[in-house]
């Protein structure tokens, strides 16, 4: 901390003149020696100022906040648009999930969209240019595998738009993965749904029923 100039202030006030002012003189040196020889004007002068109570501070971002803000800032394709052209490549395709992800330093919408009969296409868009990148069937699916994935399609009575539309009214930000589960054993599916806030990117987690739209759990996540 930088203070300010400290004035000395001499204890002589100039030449005695005679017997009273060498009586002067002295009172003046006794006086000095009773404080200790400070003069009282002096030592505020060189007292530093008073430092704010509880003064904020701005700490760094974690490594999870920064990654989100390099994600979201570089986003010129929102997650409505890129998930349009993956469905788009699909005939009778419906989306399934979608998330912005980086893959290979590029920014991209890793997306799955499937057909009525189940049948998973796994499609990215580039994040920037909004253009289809890639798109193939899913090479791992059995009979199982597409039957619950056309039932769980069935049972979601909300649209992935309309659960993102449901979890950024309840909390502003970018939404960055939408995603469809669950609905095994004869329960409903449910969207979860991310949204990064860009005041200090967080990130908020949604589940939300898919039969009645309703919000089932959010969580902060602030790291």
């Amino acid at each position: 901390m930088r203070h300010g100039s400290v004035t000395s202030v001499g204890r002589g006030r100039g030449r005695a003149v005679g017997v009273l002012g060498a009586v002067a003189a002295a009172a003046v040196l006794v006086a000095g020696c009773g404080d200790g020889g400070k003069d009282e004007s002096s030592a505020a002068a060189t007292k530093p100022p008073a430092q704010p109570v509880n003064q904020p501070t701005t700490g760094a971002l974690t490594e999870d906040q920064t990654e989100r803000k390099d994600l979201v800032g570089a986003v010129k394709t929102d997650w409505e648009q890129a998930a349009d052209a993956a469905v788009a490549k699909v005939p009778d395709g419906e989306l399934v999930e979608i998330e912005l992800k980086r893959s290979d330093g590029v920014m991209e919408w890793d997306s799955e969209v499937a057909t009525s009969d189940g049948t998973s296409y796994d499609v990215h868009v580039d994040a920037v240019t909004g253009q289809v990148i890639r798109s193939q069937v899913e090479g791992d699916q059995d009979n199982e595998d597409r039957q619950q994935l056309a039932d769980r399609l069935s049972k979601a009575k909300t649209t992935a738009q309309q659960a993102a539309s449901t979890a950024t009214d309840r909390k502003q930000g970018t939404v960055t993965s939408v995603g469809l589960g669950g609905g095994n054993g004869g329960a409903a599916p449910v969207w979860s749904v991310d949204v990064v806030s860009t005041d200090d990117w967080s990130k908020t987690d949604f589940d939300i029923d898919a039969a009645s739209g309703e919000i089932l759990r959010q969580e902060v996540d602030r790291d």
